[in-house]
């Protein structure tokens, strides 16, 4: 197959800026898409060429696979990115792409079917002797089947859609009768998020650890793992902070679940960057959850501590190259930690929280990297996933690396909108999460004192205006000040966002 020159890539947001700048640095001309509401994104400003797909509702735009390839076949471009999320584990977009002769930057469809399905995915791992969570094989045909199999494995149970991700079609069900509600409200939101209703039963390990597994594979059946990446610290199934390697896991037990990883993926014939994830026990005993058939968001921890590109890779699988290098070749090196901003806000029940970006001063600095798809004047629309940026740090060890982290969350101001970057500020200095005591129950611990501030801002907000108030008429009945001998910025009375008017 010939060298890549042009790809369209399929999505928005900060996964279209890092897909196209990995295209800038390997000579390949990038095609953006763009909704209605989406005119003025940066992924829209960054790429080589723009189209506009439709309205704002991705059903009538990033989701429209007809559409898509038309824009493709238009543009000249010779393969589809799809980033993560949209129609990235579609199988039945891979063929159409195939069909049209573009080249799926992803796998192909006959592996997002044997592991794109939860329930493929458990049946695969137990052929191949990977231990699956306790619970059905086969998407559940009645609540009868679901009752008789909760009262076997034991409760609680977990209902989980069958297809897709991100905490959509699951429900914790902890006695019987809950259950038949769990199951519809399952049901539905599965159907409306995947077009599919199929969910199935495991049992619901206490607190465990969720940690997944990169892996990459070329077309010439060769497969290797990146190590692991702790993703423990989650809120409803959603991960906020992730990080590499997992101070819990070994050299022993990081063989193990590199071996389990890769052999799911040669069974599945699997080809390009993938994700096998794993629950783990408090004695070290890890359950195969799921395979995501795509780049994570939480990409960057790998690649940060291997010094691998992982979209560089893809896009050299996905043009026949072999892999450069082999298991042996890679180390990992120091300690990564990324976190979510997202546009919600924390002390209001976590609600999504759109409008327009007034300031905006991201992190910097030595191994601080910010992958962002936003800009100040950038509105940010209601109609998408809440994520505006994802902050990665690099650290000689895990509290460097932690330090780093509280030091860029502090110095990265976002005006206009809500985020995420308090609570992710009091994620890094909970002494459980400095001394790497984590599970994923760990949010639900730190859940009460969210609550609790609800409202503190606002009397915060108040006393602040007051004091500026006061500040304001004692000023004006001041005379004037003589000339300052520096300039107040060199001064340091008063910090320069705080002058500015720069809040969160």
């Amino acid at each position: 197959m010939p060298r890549l020159t042009k790809v369209l890539v399929a999505n928005r947001g900060e996964i279209a800026v890092r897909v196209m700048r990995a295209c800038r640095e390997l000579g390949i001309a990038t095609v953006a898409v763009f909704s209605e509401v989406d005119r003025e994104a940066l992924h829209v400003q960054e790429a080589d060429e723009a189209y506009c797909i439709g309205p704002a509702p991705a059903a009538e735009s990033y989701l429209r696979i007809d559409t898509l390839i038309g824009v493709a076949r238009q543009a000249g471009a010779q393969a589809i990115h799809p980033g993560y999320g949209f129609l990235a584990e579609n199988a039945g977009f891979v063929e159409t792409c195939a069909a049209a002769g573009l080249v799926f930057v992803g796998p192909p469809a006959s592996a997002i079917r044997a592991v794109g399905s939860k329930t493929a995915a458990r049946r695969l791992a137990r052929e191949v002797d990977v231990a699956a969570v306790p619970g059905t094989i086969d998407p559940l045909k009645s609540d009868d089947e679901a009752r008789r199999v909760a009262r076997e494995i034991g409760y609680p149970v977990m209902v989980k859609a069958a297809l897709g991700g991100g905490g959509k079609g699951m429900r914790l069900v902890r006695a019987e009768a809950e259950l038949e509600s769990a199951l519809r409200m399952a049901r539905g939101e599965a159907s409306a998020a995947f077009g599919d209703a199929s969910i199935y039963l495991e049992r619901v390990i206490e607190q465990p650890r969720h940690i997944e597994v990169q892996i990459l594979a070329d077309a010439a059946g060769h497969v290797i793992h990146l190590g692991e990446r702790e993703c423990s610290i989650q809120r409803r199934h959603q991960k906020l902070v992730e990080e590499s390697p997992s101070s819990f896991v070994d050299a022993a037990m990081r063989e193990r679940l590199g071996a389990a990883a890769c052999r799911l993926a040669r069974a599945a014939g699997y080809v390009n960057a993938g994700t096998v994830e794993f629950l783990v026990d408090a004695d070290r005993n890890f359950y195969f959850l799921e395979m995501n058939t795509r780049l994570q968001v939480e990409h960057p921890v790998t690649e940060l501590v291997t010094g691998i590109d992982l979209v560089h890779q893809q896009l050299r699988i996905a043009g026949g190259e072999p892999l450069a290098f082999a298991q042996a070749d890679v180390r990992q090196r120091g300690w990564a930690i990324e976190a979510r901003i997202n546009a919600e806000d924390p002390f209001g029940g976590w609600l999504p929280s759109p409008g327009t970006i007034t300031g905006l001063r991201p992190a910097a600095g030595p191994w601080v990297r910010d992958d962002s798809g936003v800009y100040e004047g950038y509105t940010v629309p209601r109609f998408y996933d809440t994520l505006l940026a994802k902050l990665i740090v690099w650290g000689a060890d895990r509290a460097s690396a932690i330090e780093r982290m509280a030091r860029a969350l502090a110095e990265y101001r976002i005006v206009g909108v809500r985020t995420t970057i308090p609570v992710l500020e009091r994620i890094m200095a909970d002494a459980e999460f400095r001394a790497g005591h984590l599970s994923t129950a760990f949010m639900d611990r730190m859940a009460p004192t969210l609550q609790a501030a609800e409202g503190r801002h606002e009397s915060i907000a108040i006393v602040a205006a007051v004091l500026a108030e006061v500040d304001r008429l004692t000023r004006a009945a001041l005379p004037p000040a003589a000339p300052a001998e520096a300039p107040e910025w060199r001064l340091g009375a008063t910090a320069g966002w705080q002058r500015a008017g720069w809040r969160r």
